[in-house]
């Protein structure tokens, strides 16, 4: 499934124009670094989340594109910082700003990005999109960092892998969708409805980025590199609930000691098919998405409605 932009062609190109004025500054090597980045941008998904979210809303507004810059430099500046946290020396396929130019400058980096963005709000008075996605910043960090603590004793409660996906993944893009809904026409209750829409569509997200690392598709990143980062994942976790204590013992023995053995990493991803984590994993996805459907659906029939369908879907069939 191809991500639908021929809805938002036009606004997509006076994004990408307002967003490039929005980072640049008068430093050469900060704009040699931000070119970089700019280059090797994604997919754009969250700004598109934005530009559709608004559409479906009422309509695009300047306050909507400036809510676009936003969202795309504040994913961006986590970015550039996750990568120094992971001393990550790749950014999808390519040198990462972590590896060319070390820690120091891609933390101010970051910095800077996160300045830029409040001040893209701060001057255009544009308080409650501001207030909308700092909130997305905060909870990204508080996943962060629950995650980072969790899997220091490897929890095994599913609750708290939803709290850290919530935080860490769908927060932003529930930010983006409400950002989006409210530029368009000021109105709370849609930004709210829109809000819980993006939610669920970013945990049913990163449920799908979770199952790729038990799939042998190329995706990126190498299969059972979760394992080796010791994430847990929502198929790990079923399986781990649901294990015997010897094989939980097993598993856990695999990931704290031996998660960097690749014979041991696959024999953990297949006992994980066997036990059904996979399935498991597969169903809550396609809940999530389903539920974020329902919502979307709530609003009237358009075509900006059938796009961010179309992107709903895409988040779940993409191959990568």
């Amino acid at each position: 499934m191809r991500i639908p932009q021929s809805v938002i062609t036009e606004e997509l190109e006076i994004f990408e124009s307002r967003f490039k004025t929005a980072v640049q500054s008068q430093v050469p090597m900060l704009n040699r670094v931000t070119s970089f980045i700019v280059k090797r941008k994604g997919k754009q998904m969250r700004p598109m989340f934005v530009l559709l979210s608004a559409k479906v809303a009422g309509g695009v507004t300047d306050a909507t594109y400036r809510a676009a810059s936003l969202v795309e430099i504040l994913h961006t500046a986590s970015l550039v910082h996750d990568d120094v946290v992971d001393e990550s020396l790749e950014r999808r396929g390519f040198f990462s700003t972590y590896a060319l130019w070390k820690t120091k400058v891609s933390v101010l980096m970051g910095d800077y990005l996160l300045a830029k963005g409040l001040l893209l709000s701060l001057d255009n008075n544009d308080f409650r999109i501001l207030q909308i996605m700092s909130e997305a910043v905060k909870r990204m960090s508080e996943g962060e960092l629950l995650q980072i603590d969790k899997s220091r004793t490897l929890n095994l409660d599913e609750s708290i892998y939803f709290e850290i996906i919530g935080n860490k993944t769908a927060s932003l893009l529930a930010s983006s969708c409400a950002a989006g809904a409210f530029s368009a026409n000021n109105d709370e209750a849609q930004a709210d409805k829109m809000r819980v829409f993006g939610e669920k569509v970013g945990i049913a997200f990163q449920i799908k980025d979770d199952l790729f690392d038990y799939g042998s598709e190329a995706v990126g990143k190498p299969t059972g590199n979760d394992i080796k980062e010791k994430k847990l994942t929502l198929p790990l976790i079923y399986t781990l609930n649901r294990a015997d204590a010897a094989t939980r013992k097993q598993i856990i023995n695999t990931i704290k000691n031996h998660n960097r053995n690749t014979e041991k990493v696959k024999a953990v991803i297949r006992q994980v098919e066997e036990a059904g984590g996979i399935r498991y994993a597969t169903e809550k996805m396609f809940q999530y998405r389903d539920e974020a459907l329902s919502i979307l659906h709530e609003f009237p029939e358009s075509p900006s409605r059938a796009a961010l369908e179309d992107l709903v879907r895409y988040t779940t069939d993409r191959k990568y």
